[in-house]
């Protein structure tokens, strides 16, 4: 068993708690399994209400099931669609969706949604179940999931909105939204936000319209008028997020995105991004006296995997490219992986 990072000064606690995981015969991420144990064991002391631990382990339920029903298809690529529960078949919003879903599965994309009825559907519709996940909410009124998914094993039910927000995120590398409302609103700004302060991966947000509508253009007038305008977002925020009416763009936006790019990590003060196949001299010079501002520390320079990257092994044989960055400015550098996707 690996090393606990338990803090205890107990090591007849620590030894129970190695024993008992032992009995249970072991397994992944030993260490960090010990310190939950032993933080659930403060819960007796230092949290009073029950309530309150009820939430936590609801929380822990909810997480550990999901990624347990994630983690088969880690490798494959996945677009979170939102929007509203309530758009109807009839809808051109419904069918741009189903016409979406459909197109971002024959991409290779699985598509992950609320489980509902309207959009959600529509985007299972389109995918099909082989290639959906549900992410469902029980609601006062019982929400039911969708047909398309209610029997399927890739349909997970939450309590809590904040656990379901999570794994949205976690496990996607697209979103799109169609029209909604507070809900779409809601999920929409939560990417952005975490994008914006570097809280989550970057990834295409495409807001989607019905064929010349102008929900996220309207949308879109309202933030550069009032956040832009005073200041309350920079300009190169507005870098983070792309408006079509057009499902096919919004499937070329999505799957440009990754056609060099393929993921980033930090390994201490160097930001390591992850390609396909690596730029050349010329362009890595170019990009250092294109994207300087951003630079804090070494330059941008192609790098062979980190110590820290070793036990990642499923992307060893990637190329890839480090830099010191400024860990402020993500909306330049998501201009940063357009021109890599360009090289």
């Amino acid at each position: 068993m690996k090393k606990s990072k338990s803090n205890s000064a107990d090591p007849k606690l620590k030894l129970q708690i190695e024993e008992l995981i032992k009995a249970k015969g072991g397994g992944a991420n030993e260490a960090e399994v010990a310190d939950i144990i032993e933080n659930a064991l403060k819960l007796l002391t230092d949290v009073k209400d029950s309530g309150d631990v009820r939430v936590i382990q609801t929380t822990i339920r909810e997480l550990r099931y999901a990624f347990r029903l994630f983690a088969p298809y880690a490798e494959k690529r996945k677009v979170t669609i939102f929007g509203s529960a309530r758009t109807q078949p009839n809808k051109p919003e419904y069918q741009q969706a189903l016409e979406f879903g459909q197109k971002m599965a024959a991409a290779g994309f699985m598509v992950i949604t609320g489980a509902g009825g309207g959009i959600m559907h529509a985007g299972h519709e389109g995918a099909g179940s082989e290639n959906s996940f549900g992410a469902n909410i029980r609601l006062p009124w019982e929400q039911s999931a969708n047909p398309v998914i209610l029997q399927d094993k890739k349909l997970v039910t939450f309590k809590y909105f904040f656990t379901r927000k999570l794994i949205f995120i976690r496990h996607s590398d697209a979103i799109a939204l169609f029209p909604g409302g507070f809900g779409t609103m809601d999920e929409g700004y939560e990417a952005l936000t975490l994008m914006q302060t570097g809280k989550s991966q970057l990834m295409p947000l495409v807001l989607v319209d019905k064929p010349g509508g102008t929900y996220w253009k309207t949308w879109d007038k309202n933030i550069r008028e009032h956040l832009l305008r005073d200041k309350l977002i920079s300009p190169d925020d507005l870098n983070l997020y792309q408006i079509t009416d057009s499902a096919d763009e919004a499937v070329k936006i999505i799957t440009r995105f990754y056609r060099n790019f393929h993921s980033t990590r930090w390994v201490k003060d160097a930001l390591v991004i992850r390609l396909n196949h690596a730029p050349s001299e010329s362009a890595i010079a170019a990009m250092n006296e294109d994207f300087a501002d951003i630079i804090n520390g070494a330059p941008i320079k192609i790098i062979p995997p980190t110590p820290e990257e070793i036990a990642d092994t499923a992307h060893l044989h990637l190329p890839r490219i480090a830099f010191g960055f400024n860990r402020h400015d993500y909306g330049r550098l998501r201009q940063l992986i357009d021109v890599l996707n360009g090289l």
